[in-house]
C-alpha cells in the first residue's frame, strides 16, 4: 500500500510540474536575419555571428538576447525585441527560444 502510495505521488507531483513550468520546447515563428544575407526560419537556440559587427533582424514573435561571447557566453549585451534591429560591435551570438 506504501509503494502505491508513492507511485501516486510522483505521477501527480510530475503531472503538476508539466503543467506549470514553462515550455521552451517550440521556436520562434519568423526569421532571424544575420548580416550579409543569412536567413535563419523558425529559429529555436543559439547562432553565432557570421561577421564583425553583429548585424541582426529580428522578424520573429520572441526577444533576441545578444552576448558578446560565442555560442551564447558571455554578457547579455544586447536584447533585439520583436521587429526589431541592431549593429553591435561586440555582439557575437543570439539567443532566441
Amino acid at each position: 500500500m506504501r509503494r502505491l502510495a508513492t507511485v501516486f505521488g510522483a505521477l501527480a507531483t510530475a503531472g503538476v510540474m508539466a503543467l506549470t513550468l514553462p515550455d521552451t520546447a517550440f521556436a520562434a515563428r519568423g526569421e532571424l536575419v544575420f548580416a550579409p544575407g543569412e536567413v535563419i526560419k523558425n529559429p529555436s537556440g543559439c547562432y553565432n555571428a557570421p561577421i564583425v559587427p553583429l548585424i541582426l533582424e529580428n522578424r520573429t514573435d520572441g526577444p533576441a538576447r545578444v552576448y558578446d561571447g560565442a555560442n551564447c557566453t558571455g554578457r547579455v549585451i544586447a536584447v533585439v525585441p520583436p521587429g526589431g534591429h541592431t549593429t553591435q560591435e561586440f555582439g557575437a551570438s543570439v539567443r532566441i527560444d
